[in-house]
């Protein structure tokens, strides 16, 4: 089978062109190399015959046209996508153009090319998205896939949208499709922007650790190892114009996992003071959804997914790559915005 990916150079991107390489799959990786993404991502797999590189851009149309005739993919999967909620609330123009218009060109390249090959019953385009499309819930429930969509965000919002174009494209042209809205992943290679990472980081460098608010906010975490194998179990099992919410069924609040990175450092990189003391309280970002939770049912029952990797196991796998990992992380933290209070000026 032969894959392109979209994205293939990002965080969740590149676990899945890891994977699907090591089982054997062809893949052709589309990036356009924006601030977030890193050839070095894809350097275990790069040197392989079954791995291509592809540098542009999913709102060229002319250019997405090139790739789908010279690779001829038997799948898509979609996942470039403008993706930090702090940086949509500073901008939000840029996530209007890739998530929504690259996604658009996105579909109709897609489309015209699964029109020209014949209308394969075997193609698919795969859209990965987010739970954030959902809103926020209170203290209890979880979010199914019939789920109202409710984005509080520009990011989440222009998630929702592209979510429904793809939609629409499978209603309107038929095109063949599978969604997936996913919970907050975690892991190896995640850039330096995001809670985890910026935790391991800034107690690395003794320097405050961020928490919005009281850290009240709770996710459901999934380590990207784990949705890569989901995301390939919907690609090649799903149901065609299925949607299907992936989750880690590892709800915790945000204080608590600052608490657990911490309490993981203090083991393996101890100091004379506890990394705990580094904490520090920042005024939350505007519009913080107070919790996501996803219920899984769908994949687990008709596919027969769930996450292999508990929180516990994954923070302390996810630590330990970074403190092996410095040549990777220091050459990031030179890029825009990494680092710095983003989000804040609304």
């Amino acid at each position: 089978m032969k894959i392109l990916v979209t994205g293939g150079a990002g965080f969740i991107g590149s676990a899945v062109v890891r994977l699907a390489v090591a089982r054997g799959h062809e893949v052709v990786n589309l990036d356009a190399l924006t601030y977030a993404a890193c050839l070095d991502n894809v350097a275990p797999v790069a040197d392989s015959p079954l791995y291509a590189f592809e540098k542009a851009d999913i709102r060229d149309g002319a250019a997405l046209a090139r790739i789908f005739a010279q690779h001829r993919p038997d799948k898509v999967m979609h996942l470039a996508a403008e993706s930090h909620v702090d940086r949509s609330i500073d901008g939000p123009g840029a996530f209007i153009e890739t998530n929504v218009n690259g996604t658009y060109e996105m579909l109709n390249a897609a489309r015209a090319y699964w029109v020209e090959a014949g209308r394969p019953d075997t193609f698919r385009f795969h859209h990965i998205s987010t739970d954030e499309v959902y809103g926020t819930l209170g203290a209890t429930g979880q979010f199914t896939e019939d789920t109202p969509y409710a984005p509080n965000s520009p990011y989440s919002a222009s998630k929702a949208a592209s979510d429904h174009l793809v939609r629409a494209w499978g209603e309107t042209y038929g095109l063949p499709f599978v969604l997936t809205n996913c919970s907050n992943n975690y892991g190896p290679y995640h850039f330096p922007e995001k809670l985890i990472p910026v935790v391991i980081l800034k107690a690395l460098a003794g320097e405050p650790i961020p928490v919005y608010g009281k850290g009240e906010n709770v996710r459901d975490w999934l380590y990207v190892e784990d949705h890569a194998d989901a995301l390939l179990c919907v690609l090649e099992n799903g149901r065609t114009g299925r949607t299907y919410n992936i989750g880690g069924e590892n709800e915790a609040k945000n204080i608590d996992i600052v608490g657990k990175i911490c309490t993981i450092l203090d083991a393996k990189r101890p100091k004379n003071t506890a990394y705990c003391e580094q904490i520090s309280f920042v005024t939350d970002r505007p519009g913080h959804d107070l919790r996501y939770a996803i219920d899984p049912t769908r994949i687990r029952t008709e596919l027969g997914w769930r996450p292999s990797v508990t929180l516990d196991e994954g923070l302390e796998k996810t630590v330990q790559w970074y403190l092996d990992n410095e040549d990777w992380w220091r050459a990031l933290q030179g890029r825009a915005g990494v680092g710095e209070r983003l989000g804040a000026k609304a």
